[in-house]
């Protein structure tokens, strides 16, 4: 029954398309800039990604997006650096999360946005963030949640990744970049074994963990790979809905920010 839902509520241009497939990235893209709630849902994840640089992080060094796809988060802050695996005609550069091109100590923020659980060893990421990250610089994750709703939806919304909090190691090989990764992972690095990721990254720490308030509007657009279920001018209902259920959160958030810091070093 769910596959049938599925099936029918599939966004057309993207049905039958490899998600390896070059093609996707600039279907992707069309369909982002046609989507006004999808694309307003997306513009608040980037300012929560930048008003958090500007409270917490030192303001040294440059500040880059990993894992951009098809973001326009160069459009409204034109300082970033939008970088992915596989470089675009839209990025500036390619650049690998595990093996970032950039000195000891250059950066200073990096932001993500649905990446982190697509990388295949989490240990090398933070390596690579203790590595390249100013002293007080630090990096926004935005990633699926964890809770109820969240839980349910995620195991059964797509075909090509997984949703399992038992999975007992963090690194996920896949077969390929798009592929096999598991939407758990945030929860379980950084909530179930917070004090494994402590123990082992004693220079990073975890500034902040929140769920997003923004759920109605990213279910009801659909996505970049679903049918919107309403439309446009239901925007101001759907937002003054979720101030209304703004306390339960937790309950029905679909993604969730992870701030995390370099520590300030002991000479400063």
């Amino acid at each position: 029954m769910i596959n049938k839902i599925k099936t029918l509520l599939i966004h057309p241009k993207i049905k039958g398309l490899d998600v390896n497939s070059s093609e996707i990235v600039e279907v992707s893209r069309t369909i982002l800039q046609e989507k006004k709630m999808f694309k307003q849902v997306i513009k608040e994840f980037y300012d929560l990604c930048y008003t958090s640089d500007q409270k917490y992080f030192t303001q040294q060094g440059r500040k880059l997006e990993i894992g951009a796809g098809v973001s326009f988060m160069k459009k409204v802050y034109p300082e970033i650096i939008a970088s992915d695996i596989k470089k675009t005609t839209h990025l500036d550069m390619e650049v690998d999360a595990l093996n970032m091109c950039f000195d000891e100590s250059s950066l200073g923020a990096i932001y993500g946005i649905n990446c982190f659980h697509h990388l295949p060893d989490p240990n090398q990421f933070f390596k690579e963030l203790t590595r390249v990250l100013y002293h007080g610089g630090g990096c926004v994750l935005i990633e699926p949640y964890h809770g109820l709703f969240a839980s349910f939806l995620y195991k059964r919304l797509f075909s090509t990744e997984t949703f399992d909090k038992t999975q007992k190691e963090w690194i996920t090989p896949e077969s390929n970049i798009m592929q096999g990764a598991n939407q758990a992972l945030s929860y379980i690095v950084f909530k179930r074994d917070l004090e494994k990721f402590q123990k082992t990254y004693p220079e990073l720490e975890i500034i902040l963990q929140k769920p997003i308030n923004s759920y109605q509007r990213y279910l009801i657009s659909g996505g970049l790979n679903f049918r919107a279920l309403l439309p446009n001018f239901c925007i101001p209902l759907l937002r003054f809905s979720e101030f209304i259920f703004y306390p339960i959160r937790k309950c029905f958030a679909l993604h969730h920010v992870i701030i995390i810091r370099k520590k300030q070093s002991p000479n400063t």
